[in-house]
Formats: C-alpha cells, sequence, structure tokens
C-alpha cells in the first residue's frame, strides 16, 4: 500500500509539464504587443513623412502597401 506514494508527485508533475506545453503551443503563434506597436511606428513616420511633403503620394503608396504586406 505504501508503494503507490512513492510516485505520487511525478502524477503531479507531468500534469504540470503538460499545461505548460499547452499554453507555450497556443500562446507562440500571436505576436507581442511591442511587435504590432513597432508597425504602427513606421506607419506614422510614413504619414508624417508624407505630412511635411518630402514624399509624394505615389511614393507613399508603395511604402504603404509594403509596410501593409509585411503586417500578413
Amino acid at each position: 500500500m505504501m508503494d503507490d506514494w512513492y510516485f505520487g508527485g511525478m502524477h503531479w508533475i507531468w500534469w504540470g509539464l503538460w499545461v505548460i506545453l499547452i499554453f507555450w503551443i497556443f500562446l507562440i503563434p500571436y505576436p507581442t504587443p511591442g511587435q504590432k506597436r513597432k508597425r504602427d511606428l513606421a506607419m506614422d513616420a510614413l504619414r508624417e513623412r508624407y505630412a511635411r511633403g518630402e514624399i509624394d503620394e505615389e511614393e507613399f503608396e508603395k511604402r504603404k502597401k509594403v509596410l501593409e504586406a509585411d503586417k500578413k
């Protein structure tokens, strides 16, 4: 009867490892908030350059397409 308790703690360790593995699998594909913000900063900079007249509408649209393609 006492032999059943020797590996009782191992049961909880395995469950813990499975829970960690499942969380890790489902959380990895999602970008972190910092990654999204970096893309927004690039688009903000592009808009500012367009507003200041440093680039024309054609250049703005071309670069905007490139930034939007990186999002996907």
